[in-house]
């Protein structure tokens, strides 16, 4: 918009110098005066920010300790609880892999380093092609393996002794939450394996045949939770264990 007062704009600039050179400077100054700040209809104004603020701190009295809170990690379950207090919710837990082509022995010292007694053999593409738990580790199957093969123990790889992953048991996550310990002790003993996985079928295409893992089921961590001691020595538990530990 041009300025319509030519005698304030060589007022100014003889006033100032520097804006003679800008003859503009009067309609920079009030294009738009009384307009920037006005919300115009049907345009919504972006709420002003406030200050971060600190927040108030405080400091120990002489003597006094600090003590972290104490929690069980894997709290106590009964028969008629839960089946997902004692699942391992892998949408929460990061899970612990490892590649078919690693050894045995590196499959042990991954799962002493995560504190885990199976871990799932995923490939290159992310998919999961079996688990290996601890049995199959420290059991006779690499023996076997060694043996037909005519290998040496430090070759017997995670791709040998693993449980396929088509061979896996699967339980779907919509079951398992109307579901209670006690029933999938019973679907693991009924299959005879002490492993289950979670599988969400809700979360794939109608047409796909991909399915996620939601999370798993160990009949040693049931165990754990029921309040059973470890078992030292020994790689498997058997299901009257569990079952005793269930009726008392």
């Amino acid at each position: 918009m041009p300025n319509k007062n030519p005698h304030l704009d060589k007022e100014l600039a003889s006033k100032s110098p520097e804006l003679k050179h800008d003859t503009r400077f009067v309609e920079k100054m009030f294009s738009g005066f009384g307009h920037e700040n006005v919300p115009r209809p049907g345009h919504p104004q972006p709420a002003a920010e406030e200050p971060y603020r600190a927040l108030p701190q405080s400091s120990a009295p002489s003597g006094a300790d600090f003590r972290l809170p104490s929690h069980d990690r894997a709290p106590r379950v009964r028969a008629d609880s839960p089946a997902t207090d004692v699942m391992t919710d892998l949408a929460r837990v990061a899970a612990a892999t490892i590649p078919p082509g690693a050894s045995v022995d590196e499959a042990n010292r991954v799962m002493i380093r995560h504190g885990v007694r199976s871990l799932f053999v995923v490939g290159e593409t992310n998919a999961i092609e079996g688990i290996i738990t601890a049995t199959d580790v420290l059991g006779e199957r690499p023996i076997q393996v060694a043996q037909e093969r005519g290998l040496r123990h430090a070759e017997v790889l995670v791709g040998h002794v693993m449980t396929p992953a088509a061979q896996l048991e699967a339980i779907e996550l919509r079951d398992v939450q109307q579901a209670r310990v006690g029933d999938i002790v019973e679907t693991l003993k009924r299959s005879d394996r002490q492993h289950a996985l979670v599988i969400d079928g809700r979360s794939a295409e109608p047409a796909s045949a991909e399915r996620t893992v939601r999370g798993i089921f160990s009949l040693t961590q049931i165990a754990r939770q029921l309040g059973l001691p470890p078992h030292v020595g020994r790689v498997a538990l058997t299901f009257a264990e569990i079952e005793a530990a269930i009726a008392g």
